[in-house]
């Protein structure tokens, strides 16, 4: 199995980790998100007190059910994937190339919450990179 294949198993196994705690199997409540969140992404949230969650629950829960199913969940892991690599962008060395600095996991400062929810972080400023012959901004 390739590393991105068992990273995808790993996602799936950790969203049911959690979501078979409480209630629905195959959704998660306040309770198990928060535990999740907690446990499972220390460096990627920063933010993790009740009003954060709730935030972050009320936006990604796109049917309105109180729950958070596992393609919601998707929408949060890709949200803090985009974000962790931008965050590895900003803190790249000034070196000719593509460069990879630390992201959130290797010390970085983690995303704001508005960054998971799609609102507009205070400060926040777009940047641009090359990827080999082709660029793109943020």
């Amino acid at each position: 199995m390739s590393q991105l294949e068992s990273s995808v198993e790993t996602i799936i196994n950790i969203f049911h980790q959690y979501s078979v705690r409480l209630q629905h199997p195959d959704t998660l409540n306040h309770r198990e998100f928060k535990q999740l969140v907690e446990k499972e992404l220390p460096n990627f949230l920063k933010h993790k007190d009740d009003k954060a969650i709730n935030k972050i629950m009320e936006d990604l829960d796109t049917d309105v059910d109180k729950q958070m199913d596992f393609e919601e969940f998707l929408v949060l892991v890709a949200r803090l994937t985009e974000a962790s690599h931008e965050e590895m962008h900003n803190t790249a060395p000034d070196v000719p190339g593509h460069s990879h600095g630390p992201g959130f996991i290797q010390g970085g400062s983690g995303p704001c919450p508005s960054k998971v929810t799609q609102s507009p972080c205070h400060g926040d400023h777009s940047h641009s990179h090359s990827h080999g012959n082709h660029g793109h901004s943020h």
